[in-house]
């Protein structure tokens, strides 16, 4: 009797243990998104001055710009994989180790191929870190309600980090030259790795067949190659070119090749079955195509806030603020939305706003209107969070607890592909429309308006070293096509978020909540209490 009630008593410790646990890993978790949130947008505020120092040329500066979100979106599915093998936490904490090195190699680039190199390796420790830190959320929190919640928080600090990198990335361009915008990763990893050692728990997948790795490396060269041929196309680059078609088809023959494989293998690294499931696929196709809208207009309206309204980088992230602010304002309120209105409602309605916004912000001219500005940034930055938030929670919600970690990669795949595509599309289309303005400029010798014609910050320069009423007619003509480009873009923007919405007509009506099952968190041990060291589904 005594036994049963000493052991009855253990049960009790560990579930108030395991109750509070959870919220502070949350917090840890949030801090391990705010590292690779920061990173992912304090680069945009800096692309002028990053362009002045080092010089790229076009290609280069999209390389600068893209191969972060590329090395990402092409090795989350090979590290998601892989921290269900060996241990989340496990992957979670090189990836913080690796982010540092790579921030301080970023920094102290002095030409634009090491820094390329460095956002690449960026890209690889964002890949450890971000489907880490959705699937252990996953795990400690099987309460569709509470992870509801629980994601709410992720996500509006995600917002936070959007926010804090423009802003973060002005104050230091500012005072500091531009490589200071990479070391405020150092910091923040010097913190979040050995708390994450001490609070975090240690989780696994079922352990059930042995970890493909041919699989997972054909993954990753597969989404590697296609995200590169379209960067290509986005580049102005032939679309009948070898270097465009090669790595497009080379890629979709090795995605074909790995779901071929995944369909044979008795435990493939993704079980596709999920993608049957209506509410998993809509929801994947929901987060591409609000990443696409997003990424790609950020990082046009920071380069129309400086160039075209000529407000400084700290200028620009302020104004940049009231997106991120809504965004996170979004994010808090969304346990709630959800509950109230169903993922269905709660995205498409979602896109439908960020739509709105988007046609609302074409009013925008060669002349400052900050309450424009204020009111189209505030709808976009709550719009597109509201459809993120659903999104995410529906696609977490229909995977099995024990396929977490390739649930939260296909997730954050999703993410940086279409964030990834989105700068290589939106800035097609802006180049496509903001070239033709640039020929025929009276008094402006032709190949001064081909290199004009590669972006504004080039045809200023081109603008300054011509000099007099030739370069003031450059100067004029080239803010006048970035304004259209911009206008262009915004529209067909607009399309691509209705799009979205249609496709969230398949999403469920309403949010069904299931029985949550028990989560085994390290709790305090009492004497002679075996230690809990991992935590297996």
């Amino acid at each position: 009797m005594s036994g049963t009630t000493t052991a009855a008593a253990a049960l009790r410790r560990r579930a108030a243990g395991a109750g509070a646990n959870r919220w502070v890993v949350l917090v840890v978790l949030c801090v391990s998104l705010l590292l690779v949130a920061v990173d992912a947008t304090v680069l945009h505020v800096a692309v002028p001055a990053v362009t002045e120092d080092l010089r790229p040329g076009a290609m280069e500066l999209l390389w600068i710009v893209d191969v972060y979100p590329l090395v990402c979106a092409s090795l989350l599915i090979l590290f998601g994989t892989l921290g269900d093998r060996v241990g989340r936490r496990r992957v979670l904490l090189l990836g913080y180790a690796l982010f540092g090195v790579a921030s301080g190699m970023a920094a102290l680039a002095d030409n634009a191929q090491v820094l390329i190199v460095a956002r690449a390796l960026l890209g690889v420790g964002g890949a450890m870190i971000m489907p880490a830190t959705l699937s252990i959320l996953r795990q400690v929190f099987p309460d569709r309600r509470e992870r509801a919640l629980a994601i709410g928080v992720w996500s509006a600090v995600a917002a936070v980090g959007a926010a804090v990198g423009p802003l973060l990335g002005g104050f230091l361009l500012e005072h500091f030259w531009w490589g200071s915008v990479f070391l405020v990763n150092i910091p923040l990893m010097l913190v979040s790795l050995p708390v994450g050692r001490i609070l975090l728990p240690e989780s696994k997948g079922d352990g059930r067949g042995p970890w493909d790795v041919v699989g997972a490396l054909m993954a990753a060269a597969g989404l590697f190659a296609v995200v590169f041929g379209v960067k290509r196309l986005g580049s102005g680059e032939d679309v009948a070119g070898a270097g465009t078609v090669l790595p497009l088809i080379a890629g979709a023959a090795l995605l074909a090749a790995f779901v071929r494989r995944q369909r044979r293998r008795a435990h493939p690294l993704i079980d596709l079955k999920l993608f049957a499931r209506p509410a998993f696929s809509t929801s994947v196709g929901c987060i591409v195509l609000a990443m696409l809208a997003l990424v790609g207009l950020e990082l046009i309206a920071a380069q129309y806030l400086q160039l075209v309204l000529g407000l400084s980088p700290l200028q620009t992230g302020l104004r940049l603020l009231p997106l991120t602010f809504a965004a996170m304002a979004a994010g808090l309120a969304g346990a709630r939305m959800l509950r109230r209105f169903g993922p269905r409602r709660m995205v498409c309605a979602g896109f439908c706003l960020t739509a709105a916004a988007v046609v609302a912000l074409t009013a925008m001219g060669d002349e400052d209107n900050c309450a424009l500005l204020l009111t189209g940034f505030v709808l976009l930055g709550f719009g597109l969070e509201t459809t993120l938030f659903g999104a995410y929670e529906s696609m977490l919600s229909e995977a099995p607890p024990e396929q977490a970690g390739g649930a939260a990669a296909i997730g954050e795949t999703s993410y940086q592909l279409g964030a990834g595509i989105g700068i290589a599309l939106l800035g097609s289309v802006m180049n496509a429309a903001y070239a033709p303005g640039l020929s025929g400029v009276p008094g402006v010798p032709a190949r001064a308006s081909a290199s004009a014609s590669h972006s504004l910050g080039e045809a200023y320069e081109v603008a300054a070293q011509l000099g007099g009423p030739a370069g003031a007619a450059l100067r004029h003509a080239a803010r006048h096509s970035f304004v259209h480009g911009l206008h262009v873009t915004l529209l067909v923007s607009a399309g691509l978020l209705l799009l979205g919405a249609a496709m969230a007509l398949r999403l469920p009506r309403v949010m069904q909540c299931e029985p949550a099952t028990a989560v085994d968190l390290p709790a305090p041990r009492e004497a002679g209490e075996p230690r809990v060291s991992e935590l297996k589904v």
